[in-house]
Parts: C-alpha cells; structure tokens; sequence
C-alpha cells in the first residue's frame, strides 16, 4: 500500500490536470472470468507487466491506491501504467464519495479499464482510514460511493468484498450489502469467500484462519443470477479456477498466481478457449527488453525481478535460479544479464 496519506487534509495542493499527463493507454474490454487480485506491495506494473506475458485474456488488477496518495501525492507514481499491461483495473481505498469521484474521473483519464473499491481489506492502517472491510458495516455509504465513482466515469464500477466482517457473518448479512449496492447500480461483485476478523488477527491471519465458505458465494449466485459473482480466496490451480466456474461468473487469484506465476500460462486455453501460454524460459527472454527499458529511466533490476522469483517453482533448479537472483539483482550495476544467468541455472531451461 502507498505511504501517501490515506485521508484528506482540510485544504489541497493543485493536483496536476489528469489530461496533461501521458495517458498509459487506451481503456479495454474487460472480463471477469479470471482475474489476479489486487496485492499490496505485490501487485505493481512490474509484476502486472510479467503476468501480462503469460496471458492476453487475465483482468489484472493494481495494488490499492488510496485516494488520499491520488489527489494529495505523486500521481504519476501512482497511477503509471505500462499500455501492454491492458486490460487493467485500479483499486480505490476511501470512503468519501466527493474523493472518490474525483480519483475516478482521474484514473478515466489515465487509461484504465475498470476502478474497484476496496471493501476487503482488514489491516489497522485501512481500517483507521475508514475504508477496506470496516465498510461493510455502512452498505449506505458503500453505495453512495459507488454511486459517485459511476456518475463520474463510463468506464465499469466494482466492488471487492468479503462474506462478512467480525460477528456479520451471517447470509442475509451479506445479502442485504449485496442489495444495497445493486441499487446503486453495481453488477460485478468479487467477493472474498472469508469473513474478516477487524479486531484480533493480523491481515495475514485474516487470509488464512477464517474458515472459506464457497457455498455461501454460490447461494449468492443463485439468488441473484442478474449479478457478475466473481470468487476470491484459496484458490491455487486451473483446475479448481474450472470448477468454480461451473457455477460462477469469474474467479480471482491472489498468492498462487504471485508464488507460482507458471499456472497463468494455462490460463487462456483452459479458461478461454485461445492458445497455450508461453513457457517460463520464453518468458524470461520476453522481460530482457523491459528491464533493459526500465534501468534507462532509473529503475532497479531488484525491483523487477524480485516478482519472478517463483517463476520455476518445483522444477529442478529453482532454488538456484532465486539464490542468484537474491544475491546479485540489489547490487550496483545489476542488469539483465543477472537474469540470464539465473534461467541458466534452471536444468529444464539449458
């Protein structure tokens, strides 16, 4: 997450025209089928440009930004996108609808696909912000959110969040926030099959210890058959991602397709009925001229590389390809060099 402030201070600095900034690219058709989640301190163009090559057809979703690091911080910084990562969706945190709006109009105007607002997250630092999973305790706040992100853009409006929150964990619930934002016109809801504890686990526990209930997502489903239902939480392989589907509209991933970016080869023929992915070694050879791009305008190959890091998992040399990446991507010079040594140390990729 952006160490900008996560709230607005009572007056603001010009915030720099959105149009006279570079536009990262064109907004896209987007669909929901499968998507990579928005991680924080994960999840930044270097990564979403990595995944890109493994799949034309994923949604890839930023970290969240919150609206105070938009409108109060560096927006180019923030915002800045790589075109080949399209289709791409941003993630908004905040809870005043005014703020929102405006972030939205601005995200429009830098090219992304679809703006998310986050009502998942469980950490103290966005639950102190007033947004996150605490706003599933105020569905009509949610909704005037969205209700303003809608009115100030063409592009789609969603929302991400879990099956409850603290002791709300029962379905209706979770139907009656559903509810509340359909009627403020909201059709796509991703929703983390986890109710988040607010008090008394930390975000890692509260993506893990929470029991998963996926029947509760699909009665969803059932229920409201006009809604786009897309499935997030403890789902790790294609295969699970094809089952799912069965009786979802979309499904997303999170930690499997960060620790094991491999899987997202298979993605567009098994999901979407298109031509296989390429290889790991294909890959690599694919980022050289992006790293080669990125160092000329100051960039650290560590910065880069650290998101490749489980690019061979349980293939025989792995833990050689990461060894070498960990201990020469930081140093002073490093270039892409550093990474074609490390794919040499990969017995399936010599």
């Amino acid at each position: 997450m952006s160490d900008a402030p996560s709230s607005s201070p009572s007056s603001s600095p010009a915030v720099t025209d959105p149009a006279s900034r570079p536009t990262s690219g064109t907004a896209t058709a987007v669909s929901h089928r499968f998507c990579t989640a928005p991680l924080m301190d994960w999840s930044d163009r270097h990564c979403r440009y990595f995944w890109r090559l493994f799949s034309k057809n994923t949604l890839l979703y930023t970290e969240m930004v919150t609206t105070g690091a938009i409108l109060f911080g560096d927006q180019q910084s923030h915002l800045d996108f790589n075109v080949e990562e399209q289709p791409v969706a941003l993630q908004l945190g905040g809870s005043d609808p005014k703020d929102l709006a405006r972030c939205a109009e601005i995200a429009e105007k830098w090219g992304y696909s679809e703006l998310n607002l986050n009502c998942g997250c469980p950490s103290d630092r966005v639950k102190k912000g007033r947004f996150g999973a605490c706003l599933m305790a105020e569905p009509d706040l949610v909704a005037e959110c969205l209700g303003a992100m809608r009115d100030a853009v063409s592009i789609p409006v969603t929302v991400k969040h879990r099956i409850g929150i603290d002791d709300m964990e029962d379905y209706p619930g979770l139907t009656r926030f559903v509810e509340t934002q359909a009627r403020a016109g909201i059709t796509t809801f991703i929703v983390h099959a986890r109710k988040a504890w607010l008090n008394g686990l930390s975000p890692k526990e509260n993506r893990e210890i929470p029991p998963l209930k996926y029947d509760m997502v699909y009665q969803l489903k059932k229920d409201y058959p006009e809604l786009e239902i897309v499935l997030n939480g403890g789902i790790n392989t294609i295969e699970e991602c094809q089952q799912h589907l069965q009786l979802l509209d979309g499904v997303m991933l999170g930690r499997a397709a960060y620790q094991t970016p491999a899987l997202l080869a298979d993605v567009d023929a098994a999901l979407f009925g298109g031509e296989p992915g390429p290889t790991p070694a294909q890959v690599v050879h694919q980022m050289l001229p992006y790293i080669e791009r990125e160092l000329t305008k100051g960039q650290h190959l560590k910065h880069i590389t650290r998101h490749m890091m489980g690019l061979f998992q349980g293939v025989p040399g792995a833990r050689r390809f990461r060894r070498h990446l960990s201990e020469r991507a930081h140093k002073a010079g490093a270039g892409p060099e550093v990474l074609e040594q490390a794919l040499g140390l990969v017995s399936s990729a010599a």
